[in-house]
């Protein structure tokens, strides 16, 4: 069946006018720790591509994700590319961890730790700086443009442009020798490509973080639309005590005859005087009195702002407060806490220590060199004109370790002089950081091919001969 269309419908539009947010500064705990979290995530960004690193082959930088020669740096860490199921596993346990915290406390990451979230903290703190306090700002936008107009807005968004020109200059550092980076970037004399990435970073960090701002995270990040799927009723989130704040007859702003406490809860009105503190702090505009909304990031910028206003009146904090549904539902809600026994919240607990325990594990055991051995079988086998029987393989070395090393290349069960390496010495002498391939012949008698079936082959590094490696591998012959 059809529905019913009124005439008089109005139609939606397919897409919403940005309705600009002008966020007022509040002091707390909350914002403490924001604060707290963007310096240190801003000293550790733009400082480490700085930080010098004594090694013995390549750059002298403490972090480098080296292109050139597919090495990266970290500290004393060297990875390769043949690590890749380690940096699976560091994928995975990230994952699993947002999925974790996320069951437990809401859009934590993306409140405290988004790299979203960190940038245009930043730049609303130079709006702030630069234009003032939410009233100026808003007046400022009012106003006809003039020459203090001019000077605010072009001064804020000339120090955002340049913030974002430096954070892209930095990622791009990540991936150079920075000092030499830095010197060749400006004389002109670099790669055009590191131009290019520079100013797509720089363009992408203004828009998302001056621009587009909260638009990122209601419309284009994907972790908004699924993260719903992760919330429990016991999951803690910036919640409004709605009994308290409402009471029987809803809230109202203090003034008077309903100004204290007694006189409000004789009428039936509850603790929240709707000064609209709360909505005026948030980074995304939501009313948390509305219930929680996937536009909330969980900063927990309201929950200062309502305890600034109940410690002004001198009334109990905690009517804007991180707690659950579960909780706020009962007749007397409890002390908020973290429930840790929920199936949902274990499950991600169990699969986080599992690859955590994995990738230690890896860690621990990994090598200073890496071998593979694959056996050529096109042919198989080759009889050559003395009635000998050749088998052919292809032995790929990695070598780890910062130094050159070299390897000595044996077989078990087979003697020495079968063993074929054409003009290539043996010991093998593999570069720092390099691999190399070696083609290998076994030539064996008729007699002897019939009863080799299979063998071993033995890798030694010279300098530490105790940490061979063996191959096990197969000899095909016609019998």
């Amino acid at each position: 069946m059809n529905p019913i269309i009124d005439d008089e419908e109005i139609e939606m539009p397919l897409y919403q006018k940005r309705i600009p947010i002008y966020t007022r500064t509040v002091k707390g705990k909350f914002r403490s720790f924001k604060t707290g979290v963007l310096l240190l995530a801003y000293s550790l960004y733009f400082i480490l591509p700085w930080l010098p690193w004594s090694r013995a082959s390549g750059s002298h930088q403490a972090v480098l994700f080296d292109l050139v020669t597919r090495r990266f740096f970290l500290f004393d860490l060297v990875v390769y590319p043949q690590d890749i199921f380690l940096l699976s596993l560091v994928l995975f346990i990230a994952g699993a961890l947002l999925f974790f915290t996320t069951g437990l406390i809401g859009r934590a990451w993306c409140g405290y730790f988004c790299f979203q979230t960190l940038w245009t903290d930043a730049f609303m703190l130079i709006e702030h700086i630069i234009q003032g306090e939410r009233p100026a700002r808003i007046r400022l936008a009012k106003q006809a443009w003039n020459l203090e107009k001019i000077l605010k807005v072009g001064g804020a968004r000339g120090l955002m442009l340049l913030l974002s020109f430096w954070t892209a200059f930095t990622f791009v550092a990540y991936f150079n020798h920075t000092p030499e980076f830095l010197t060749r970037f400006f004389t002109g004399v670099i790669d055009p490509t590191a131009y290019y990435g520079v100013l797509f970073l720089t363009i992408s960090t203004f828009l998302a973080g001056a621009l587009l701002r909260e638009q990122v995270c209601i419309y284009m990040c994907p972790y908004a639309r699924f993260q719903s799927v992760m919330y429990e009723s016991d999951t803690l989130v910036p919640a409004y005590n709605a009994k308290r704040g409402e009471g029987t007859a809803g809230r109202i702003v203090a003034k008077s005859g309903v100004h204290t406490l007694e006189e409000r809860h004789a009428k039936g009105h509850g603790d929240c005087i709707d000064c609209g503190y709360c909505v005026q702090v948030c980074p995304t505009g939501v009313d948390i009195r509305k219930g929680l909304q996937y536009q909330c990031i969980s900063c927990g910028l309201c929950i200062d702002a309502c305890n600034t206003i109940m410690d002004s009146l001198g009334w109990e904090r905690g009517l804007i407060r991180y707690d659950s549904e579960s909780n706020l539902q009962k007749e007397t809600p409890a002390k908020p806490h973290l429930d840790f026994m929920r199936l949902k919240v274990l499950g991600y607990a169990g699969a986080l220590a599992i690859m955590v325990g994995v990738l230690i594990y890896n860690f621990v055991s990994r090598t200073d060199f890496e071998v593979r051995v694959a056996q050529i079988r096109q042919p198989l086998y080759v009889e050559l004109s003395d009635g000998k029987i050749r088998n052919r393989y292809q032995i790929h070395l990695v070598n780890k370790l910062q130094l050159p090393e070299q390897f000595l290349i044996k077989a078990e069960g087979i003697e020495d002089a079968a063993l074929n390496f054409g003009p290539i010495p043996n010991p093998v002498t593999v570069q720092a950081g390099k691999d190399m391939k070696i083609p290998v012949k076994i030539d064996l008698d008729e007699d002897v091919a019939e009863k080799t079936k299979d063998f071993n082959f033995v890798i030694i590094p010279q300098s530490h001969p105790e940490k061979q490696e063996k191959r096990h591998e197969s000899f095909d012959s016609p019998k």
